[in-house]
């Protein structure tokens, strides 16, 4: 049995006693707090619910568009949408990352849904779809960035949650349960895939892709790549995310990072230690 708690965040109160606060800093739109059975009491849907005014502004939905120039006239270029995904900000400049099955390939346009309602224009500036992770920079976008935890560590059996529009519907945050550190082994689909990933206790769905991963804290610890099914391709409640020391090393590696996310890309080693 799964549990749905519907939760609609009073922006408008916060803006009035936030002087000075950026508008896309505050989260207006009603997001639903889905959590699995455990644990039963609803103790983390609870919880996952107070951090979603702080957490829910990082996350923006997106719509990627596909320029054929063919023709050699920019001005006749055709367009065509190909992909729908989640993603979110890591820097206040508008700086986004999602997955790369999402963004697809480098140049693509982006059409970039925010916490205040407003939609955003922005190009994908990087790709690396043999970790499927993307960048992309919104223009006039400038929001809260996600927080990333450090080290990244999360033991496991602690509860997580997602951001994400599950089939481009209502917007969403999981909540759910680390399995464990590592896969164990590489994933591909397509030209695109990860040698390895967390595993995440939920049933992520189509549109969820790229949304980001937070600890009980509220902080970025990896973003959602993939939902697992069984040999006859049914959904099992189980997800796939990239870690956030990945991330940071894509990220910083890129563009030019904020110092939470220089420190977590210098990481060498599984700092964690376990499985």
């Amino acid at each position: 049995m799964t549990r749905f708690i519907a939760l609609s965040l009073l922006a408008s109160l916060l803006a009035a006693c936030a002087t000075g606060t950026n508008p896309v800093d505050l989260e207006s739109r009603a997001i639903a707090v889905e959590q699995g059975v455990e644990p039963a009491s609803g103790a983390g849907a609870s919880a996952v619910a107070h951090l979603l005014p702080v957490a829910g502004p990082t996350y923006v939905t997106l719509n990627v568009t596909e320029v054929d120039l063919r023709e050699g006239n920019a001005e006749r270029a055709r367009k065509a949408a190909i992909t729908s995904g989640s993603g979110y900000l890591v820097d206040g400049s508008g700086i986004v990352m999602t997955a790369a099955h999402v963004a697809v390939q480098k140049g693509n346009l982006i059409s970039a849904r925010a916490a205040n309602g407003r939609v955003y224009s922005g190009k994908v500036i990087a790709i690396n779809p043999g970790n499927d992770m993307a960048i992309i920079k919104l223009k006039g976008y400038t929001g809260r960035a996600a927080q990333p935890a450090s080290p990244g560590c999360v033991a496991a059996k602690d509860t997580v949650f997602t951001l994400g529009r599950p089939h481009a519907q209502g917007d969403t945050a999981r909540v759910g349960k680390l399995e464990a550190r590592h896969f164990g082994r590489a994933v591909a689909y397509g030209k695109f895939g990860y040698p390895d990933a967390l595993v995440l206790s939920m049933g992520t769905q189509k549109g969820e892709s790229g949304g980001p991963l937070f600890d009980s804290k509220g902080e970025l610890i990896g973003m959602v790549v993939s939902t697992l099914t069984d040999a006859n391709g049914n959904l099992i409640n189980l997800a796939h995310a990239i870690p956030s020391t990945a991330l940071a090393k894509f990220l910083c590696a890129e563009t030019q990072c904020a110092a939470p996310w220089a420190a977590l890309a210098a990481v060498t080693v599984d700092s964690c230690g376990g499985a």
